[in-house]
C-alpha cells in the first residue's frame, strides 16, 4: 500500500465520484492512503461522501461539484487543483443513451460527447506534462466494452468510448516510458444507477459486476495496460464478436436489440 501512495500519490482526482464505480474508486482510492478530489454535479452527495472518508481513513478529500457537459468544466478542475500533487487521474464521468439513434435528442448528444470525450481530453492535456514530469503517476479513463465495436441502438455512447478506448492506447504508448501507467478500464454490465435509469432492470443482466469490484480489478490492472475488461464473461463475449465477419457481428447484435428495445433513454447517474 505505501508502494501504490509513493507511485500514485498523494492526491487523486475522480470525476463521477457521486455514485456507482466513481464514488467505488474514490473509497478504495482513499483506503489506500490517498487524498482524493471528488468531482461530480450532486454537492450533497459529494459532500456525504467526503465525510466518510474523512472519518473512516482519516485522508483529506476536496468537494467540486462541477458539470462536465460544460465546455469550461475542464478548465475549471484543472485550475482548482493547480496547487494540489495529483499523482492520478481516474476520468470516470460519463453518461450514455441506449435506442435508435435517429430518435435521439440532439442535445443530449451534445452533452454525451462533452462528459465522455471532451472532459476526458481536456483532463488528461492538462494533467500528462505534470505526471511525465514527475516521472511517476497514473491515468485511468473508464470506457466500456461498447468502445471496442460499433454496438448498433447504442451508436452515439459507443462511438464515445471508442474515442476514450484510442486515446488511453496512445496516451499508454506516449506516457508509459516517462513512468505513467495509463488504464482504459472498459467494464461490461455494472450494478450502477445507469442500468436502471436507461430503463433496464439489472436482474436481467448477464455477469453484473459490482462498482467495488470493478474498480478494484482496474486499481490492481493499472500497471498492465492499455486496456483491462475486468468481467471473464464479456472479454469472452467481445473475443467472439471482434473473431466474426463485421457485418455478421453488427447484424447478429442489432437483430438481438430489437427484440429488447424500449426506446431511448439517456443516464446522468455519473458512470460510463
Amino acid at each position: 500500500m505505501d508502494d501504490f501512495v509513493k507511485r500514485y500519490g498523494p492526491v487523486a482526482l475522480v470525476t463521477g465520484a457521486s455514485s456507482g464505480i466513481g464514488r467505488a474508486f474514490a473509497g478504495q482510492l482513499a483506503a489506500r492512503g490517498l487524498d482524493v478530489v471528488l468531482v461530480a454535479r450532486r454537492r450533497d452527495r459529494l459532500e456525504e461522501l467526503a465525510r466518510t472518508l474523512r472519518d473512516t481513513h482519516g485522508v483529506s478529500p476536496t468537494v467540486l461539484p462541477v458539470d462536465l457537459a460544460d465546455p469550461a468544466a475542464g478548465k475549471e478542475i484543472l485550475d482548482a487543483v493547480a496547487r494540489l500533487e495529483v499523482g492520478l487521474l481516474v476520468s470516470n464521468a460519463g453518461f450514455g443513451v441506449k435506442g435508435a439513434f435517429g430518435e435521439e435528442d440532439a442535445a443530449v448528444l451534445s452533452s454525451m460527447l462533452a462528459v465522455n470525450c471532451h472532459a476526458p481530453t481536456q483532463l488528461a492535456h492538462g494533467l500528462a506534462p505534470r505526471l511525465a514530469q514527475r516521472g511517476h503517476g497514473g491515468v485511468i479513463f473508464t470506457s466500456s466494452v461498447e468502445g471496442l465495436m460499433g454496438c448498433p441502438y447504442s451508436a452515439g455512447y459507443s462511438a464515445t468510448k471508442a474515442y476514450v478506448n484510442a486515446l488511453g492506447e496512445a496516451l499508454w504508448a506516449e506516457l508509459g516510458p516517462r513512468g505513467v501507467d495509463v488504464l482504459t478500464l472498459c467494464p461490461g454490465a455494472t450494478d450502477t444507477e445507469a442500468p436502471r435509469l436507461q430503463g433496464i432492470d439489472p436482474a436481467t443482466l448477464q455477469d453484473l459486476m459490482s462498482p467495488d469490484d470493478v474498480a478494484r480489478s482496474a486499481l490492481d490492472h493499472l500497471g498492465s495496460g492499455p486496456t483491462h475488461i475486468p468481467s471473464a464473461h464479456y472479454r469472452k463475449v467481445f473475443d467472439a464478436l471482434l473473431s466474426m465477419p463485421r457485418t455478421e457481428a453488427l447484424t447478429s447484435m442489432a437483430s438481438s436489440v430489437r427484440k429488447v428495445s424500449q426506446g431511448p433513454r439517456a443516464d446522468r447517474a455519473g458512470d460510463a
